[in-house]
């Protein structure tokens, strides 16, 4: 179902209250409606049956076992599912994902998590060691972000806490501002302003403190666009956000212009560093100038940068810093008259994994700056190769100027059909929309010899097929080409939640 470009445009502009209102009157239309739900279905079947298609199905149970299996036996299904599923990733075929993936490295934070398997530093009494990583891993990263948290000036400290990952840390921020412009500004809601590169993590905190979240255009390079961010800025705005980098397209937002400008209007300016921190702060070492975009900028006041993507630390955690501890002690919980007893946490989280945070704080100790330095490099380099090869075929255009997140998009051939061959081929990589196009995350796994070169190899070959043949009636091409063509924001939401609802069904 096709939808003119001149009625999406229109489509487009209604607010959201309203469009939503239009989308179930045309639903309940006997002939729209069942033109919508047919195409709907289709894919949600197709999305169904992807998802069955690549299900494990050892062991599988309907209900909880009457008896308990033998620990060998379990032991080995795992690893059967393990050793399935470890190839891809290993062999540097998956976008992100897995950032560093050295069988010594995770060896390493096997041991060091089996140590702690037990703690919680929601007792930092039973504890203590967990609590002092803690402490030491927000001063690490506050000092590779610019920040020094030594000062004696409590509005000027770099502090901060862990997280779970980028999106808590993003989310726990937006709360701190929230809070914090209800103390001290008189703002009862307030409105975020990012540009629409930003992650979705915005959008939920937005969703979930009821704060208004203001979306802002990028430019054709997939940097925010200042006059634009500029102007959505008002007496009611808590807190501007750049990212660096953008997981879109891989750059750097004008930090330096847009932090300055949220210093004159006194208000916050939060750095979205979670993908980008951990590469940034090694890469003048490394040989590689970038934009200034952390706490040595006065108008930055927090940043989000996660350990567990190039901070090469297990998976489920994050940073999140604050210039000032006033600002950090906002993103605070404490409910002082329950009867269990005096309650205060950090974040949302009450019990948290001590384990997590010990390999986080054993990864960044057994690295150092120069284990650091020596990664960033060699992702850099390696990304700088694959990205020479990508603008060296005529079909394809990289957007912007990115380090080593490189988005590619098309006026030739159809950008999600590269997506599919290249699947076929066994890579998993990331399709992005508005505008249509690709992306490869370069990490550890793709420096790996003759990783860059099979990738750009198949990815000729995949323009090549798609170029050369019909449209396919399956895979993300559809799916994506849907999207685009519904009016409603909505009905692309269902989607989303029946390819979710498909996960859960066992």
């Amino acid at each position: 179902m096709q939808i003119p470009d001149a009625a999406q445009a229109v489509l487009s502009r209604l607010p959201k209250g309203v469009a939503r209102r239009l989308e179930v009157v045309l639903d309940k239309l006997p002939v729209v409606g069942n033109l919508v739900r047919a195409e709907k279905k289709k894919v949600a079947d197709s999305l169904k049956e992807s998802v069955r298609k690549h299900r494990p199905t050892e062991l599988a149970f309907d209900a909880l076992p009457e008896k308990g299996l033998p620990q060998d036996a379990v032991l080995d299904v795992l690893r059967t599912f393990a050793r399935r599923e470890e190839g891809q990733w290993r062999e540097g075929r998956v976008s992100g994902g897995v950032y560093h993936g050295d069988a010594a490295h995770l060896g390493f934070l096997d041991q060091v998590y089996s140590l702690y398997s037990q703690s919680n530093p929601l007792h930092a009494d039973v504890w203590p060691s967990v609590a002092r990583f803690e402490a030491d891993l927000v001063a690490f990263t506050a000092r590779l972000m610019g920040g020094d948290p030594r000062l004696e000036v409590d509005e000027q400290v770099v502090c901060g806490t862990l997280s779970s990952g980028g999106t808590e840390s993003i989310m726990l921020a937006m709360k701190a501002y929230r809070d914090f412009a209800r103390a001290h500004r008189g703002v009862r809601h307030g409105n975020i302003v990012a540009p629409v590169s930003a992650h979705p993590a915005f959008d939920k905190a937005a969703h979930t403190m009821d704060v208004e979240m203001r979306r802002v255009p990028v430019d054709a390079d997939g940097r925010a666009n200042v006059e634009a961010m500029k102007a959505a800025v008002d007496s009611s705005t808590l807190v501007m956000v750049g990212s660096a980098v953008s997981f879109p397209h891989g750059v750097i937002d004008p930090i330096e212009e847009l932090s300055e400008y949220a210093h004159a209007r006194h208000v916050g300016f939060h750095t979205d560093a979670c993908l980008g921190g951990f590469i940034l702060a090694f890469a003048p070492d490394a040989g590689f100038r970038v934009p200034r975009f952390d706490f040595s900028l006065r108008g930055v006041t927090s940043m989000s940068a996660d350990t567990h993507k190039f901070g090469y630390a297990a998976k489920g955690s994050s940073v999140v810093l604050y210039r000032g501890r006033a600002l950090r002690r906002a993103q605070y919980f404490t409910t002082p008259e329950w009867p269990g007893g005096l309650y205060v946490t950090p974040g949302f989280a009450g019990s948290r994994p001590g384990a997590l945070i010990a390999a986080a704080w054993a990864t960044m100790m057994s690295l150092g700056r120069e284990g650091y330095v020596t990664h960033t490099r060699a992702v850099l380099e390696s990304a700088r190769e694959i990205r020479k090869g990508i603008e060296a075929m005529p079909e394809l255009r990289v957007i912007g100027d990115p380090l080593w997140v490189i988005a590619f998009r098309s006026d030739v051939v159809d950008v999600y059909r590269v997506l599919d061959e290249m699947a076929k081929r066994g890579w998993s990589l990331n399709g992005l929309q508005h505008p249509a196009a690709v992306h490869l995350c370069v990490t550890l796994r793709h420096t790996q010899p003759g990783v860059a070169q099979r990738f750009l190899a198949d990815l000729r070959a995949s323009v090549d097929a798609v170029r050369d043949s019909p449209p396919a009636k399956d895979g993300m091409a559809p799916v994506y080409g849907l999207a685009s063509s519904l009016p409603f924001k909505g009905m692309v939401s269902d989607l989303l939640c029946a390819y979710v609802d498909a996960l859960y069904d066992a």
